[in-house]
Formats: C-alpha cells, structure tokens, sequence
C-alpha cells in the first residue's frame, strides 16, 4: 500500500508512549475523527504492552508497528514481533458478567481490541506474530 508508514521500537512498555505518539500523528494526518482514534490508539496500546511484557520472556526483543490507510476512511495497523509464538485470539474471553473476584485474570485487553476494532487477525508467518487490526469510519 502506498501509504505505508513503520516504526520499530524496543518491546518495552517504556517504548508505549513513542508507540502511542506515531499511531496519533498518522491518524491526525488522515482527519481520523476523535472517537475511533481513541478506539484505535487503546487497541494499539493493549497490543504493544502485551508484547512487551510476554513475546521476548528471556532477552530483548522489538515491535514493528506498520500503519496503512488504504482508503479514505480506513485504516489497517500490524504489530510484528519475533518473541514466542503465541495467538492472543484463541483465548478464551472472558466472563464480564462475573463479579470482578471471581474472574480469571487477564484477557479483557485483548477482549477490548476484538469488540472496538472492524477486523482482528493473528498470523504467524514461520518467523514473526503478526496481529493485524482495522478500523473504518
């Protein structure tokens, strides 16, 4: 897509603000309206902290975080890391019914990515996770 953006920062949750601060821009440049950046730029953070804090367990890793707007009003973003291969998708969501202490922890993240954004999808292409998601407006 010729409208391609990246930036690869260290999978550090101290990396969150530069991840946070580059999808802002680009959405700002495309008149993305504030709701759905808002929606966007949470997912975007859900997803660089989970890799940050899971993906590299033993030793330094990145996250190459890609930015498209293959139209007027839609966007489609990928987080790349090479860590452990692992699809944040294929856990079980969790019960927000349940009273808060009778949950299990973790998953509302990822539960919170699946119901803001259009489209989620996880690929992992024999080298690198790839977790895709995209919003229209």
């Amino acid at each position: 897509m010729e409208n391609d953006k990246s930036i690869t920062l260290d999978a550090q949750t101290g990396c969150l603000e530069n991840a946070v601060s580059f999808i802002e821009s680009e959405l700002a440049a495309i008149a993305c309206p504030n709701d759905k950046q808002m929606q966007i730029e949470l997912a975007v953070e859900e997803l660089f902290v989970n890799i940050s804090n899971y993906a590299y367990r033993n030793h330094d890793g990145s996250v190459k975080i890609k930015f498209a707007n293959p139209s007027k009003n839609r966007v489609i973003i990928t987080l790349a890391d090479n860590g452990t291969p692992f699809n944040p998708l294929e856990r079980e969501e969790p019960d927000i019914l349940k009273p808060l202490e009778e949950r299990e922890p973790g998953g509302l993240g990822i539960f919170l990515v699946k119901r803001t954004m259009d489209n989620v999808v996880y690929k992992h292409d024999g080298e690198y996770n790839n977790i895709t998601i995209s919003k229209s407006w």
